[in-house]
C-alpha cells in the first residue's frame, strides 16, 4: 500500500522532471515506470536521509543516465557533463549549453586523474558502489570526492557568471 500512495503523489512531479532532462515524453513515460520499479525494489535501502521526492529524482536520473549510456553513439560527453551539473535548471541555447559544458570539461582536467575519473564515472551515470569497487575506495570517499568537485566547478562557474544558482 505505501508504494502505491507514493506512486500516485509523485508520478507527476518525477514524470515532468523527466520531461526536462530528456525533452521527450514518451521517453519519460517508460522512465517513470523503470524508476517506480527500481523504487519497489529498493525501498528497503530508503534511509530516509532525503526527502521520498529527491530520492525519487535521484532513481529517475540514474535511469535517464542508464539510458543514456545504452544509446552512448548518439549522446556526447559534453551534453552528459552539462546535464550532471544543471540537471534542475532549464535547459538554454544550445550555444551556452555547449560553452558551459566545454567549460566544465576543461576544469576537471584541472583536477587529480581520480577526481577526474570519478566525476566523469558519475556523468555517464555509474554508481558510487562501482566507482568504489574501481577504486578502491569507500563508497562514502567516491560521495565526497564528487560532490567537492562538482561544488568547486559551480563555484568556478558562478563566479565566472557562467551560473546562476
Amino acid at each position: 500500500m505505501l508504494i502505491k500512495k507514493i506512486y500516485e503523489e509523485y508520478k507527476q512531479d518525477v514524470f515532468v522532471y523527466l520531461v526536462s532532462l530528456t525533452n521527450d515524453t514518451s521517453l519519460s513515460e517508460d522512465l517513470v515506470s523503470e524508476t517506480f520499479l527500481s523504487a519497489i525494489k529498493s525501498l528497503h535501502r530508503f534511509k530516509g536521509e532525503s526527502s521520498i521526492k529527491t530520492w525519487l529524482f535521484s532513481i529517475a536520473r540514474n535511469k535517464w543516465y542508464e539510458y543514456l549510456r545504452k544509446e552512448k553513439s548518439t549522446t556526447s560527453i559534453d551534453d552528459l557533463a552539462y546535464h550532471y551539473i544543471i540537471s534542475e535548471s532549464d535547459l538554454e541555447e544550445k550555444a551556452i549549453q555547449r560553452d558551459i559544458s566545454n567549460k566544465i570539461l576543461y576544469l576537471l582536467d584541472q583536477e587529480p586523474k581520480r577526481t577526474k575519473d570519478i566525476v566523469l564515472m558519475r556523468i555517464e551515470g555509474y554508481s558510487y558502489l562501482e566507482i568504489s569497487q574501481k577504486y578502491g575506495v569507500s563508497e562514502s570517499s567516491a560521495r565526497v570526492i564528487d560532490y567537492r568537485a562538482k561544488k568547486k566547478i559551480k563555484d568556478i562557474l558562478t563566479k565566472e557568471g557562467s551560473l546562476h544558482e
